[in-house]
């Protein structure tokens, strides 16, 4: 008999995991631009859609790093009628939430959602969007150069002026770096085929290059590395995954994490019936270190065994 239960019990349980999640959802994904980090953000919500049993049929826009492209993608999408929407990066972001009022939308890698005029509310943002934000702790960025180039004075830093993303970073990376004694240099670009002049200017005018979490500078990275090699300029950059393509250090998120994270948000709106408006906006809290001891050599850096110590990743 208790066998009989016990087969009943999981019959039950499996019959209600058919009924939640029978119906197929249709999510449409628009992407500012295809780099590591932005990539691994939908590798990681398509994946744990998958590992909850959510049936999705993903339709994938990219916008090659172009807004007035991203605007017509949040055309067509209004035309899609998706269940759901997943915006990666801010410009994607904010072209569907202007276009879009009636369907949920997910907007993830975002850095300043109030300052992008996502939400007003971090902790309501109510409406039909939430999301994750990967705010940079620039602070601990600052420390860190600090930590690998103890007479670090001036850091340059390379940004589209275009983002607001990115503009929200370079304010709080100069409000920092002013407490820490160091100062600024900036170079702005317009597009990616401005990125290898943008990092030529900074050459001779600072001891170290930072890059941001900018779409469009981190699309075109490999030009920042080639320039800041020949002129044994460090880089450190706001992601972990630009580390493994050159940079020599960052202290960041794993943005596969954040994408698994916003596939768990994806799945309360579509199969728990939460409304996305009553949602907080999430960010991960544990950081990683990343660390490539190859680059730091090729910019003539020792890299002291305190930060290998510490390090989440060492790439050799």
């Amino acid at each position: 008999m208790k066998r009989l239960v016990a087969l009943l019990l999981v019959l039950g349980a499996l019959g209600s995991a058919s009924v939640l999640h029978a119906k197929q959802f249709a999510i449409s994904v628009t992407q500012i631009v295809e780099h590591p980090a932005l990539d691994a953000t939908r590798k990681g919500f398509e994946d744990r859609l998958k590992e909850l049993g959510v049936d999705a049929k993903f339709t994938v826009h990219i916008a090659q790093g172009n807004i007035a492209t991203a605007n017509q993608i949040a055309s067509q999408i209004q035309g899609e009628k998706p269940d759901l929407i997943l915006a990666i990066a801010t410009p994607t972001a904010q072209a569907v939430v202007q276009k879009i009022k009636n369907i949920p939308i997910l907007a993830t890698a975002v850095t300043d959602f109030v300052g992008a005029g996502l939400v007003k509310n971090m902790d309501k943002p109510g409406a039909n969007v939430s999301g994750m934000t990967d705010l940079t702790p620039m602070d601990k960025h600052v420390a860190l150069a600090k930590e690998f180039l103890p007479g670090l004075k001036t850091l340059g830093v390379m940004y589209n002026a275009g983002e607001s993303n990115s503009v929200t970073l370079v304010n709080l990376l100069k409000a920092e770096a002013k407490k820490q004694g160091v100062a600024v240099e900036e170079a702005t670009v317009v597009n990616s085929a401005g990125v290898m002049a943008a990092a030529k200017s900074l050459v001779g005018r600072c001891q170290a290059i930072y890059v941001p979490t900018d779409n469009t500078v981190v699309s075109a990275l490999e030009s920042v590395i080639k320039v800041a090699a020949e002129s044994d300029l460090p880089i450190f950059s706001g992601d972990t995954d630009s580390v493994e393509r050159g940079t020599m250090a960052s202290l960041g998120f794993d943005y596969y994490g954040m994408g698994k994270q916003t596939g768990d948000m994806a799945k309360k709106i579509l199969v728990d019936g939460v409304p996305v408006g009553d949602m907080p906006v999430e960010m991960l809290k544990e950081l990683n270190l990343f660390i490539n001891k190859k680059a730091a050599a090729d910019f003539g850096v020792t890299v002291p065994e305190a930060l290998l110590a510490r390090a989440s990743k060492i790439i050799e």
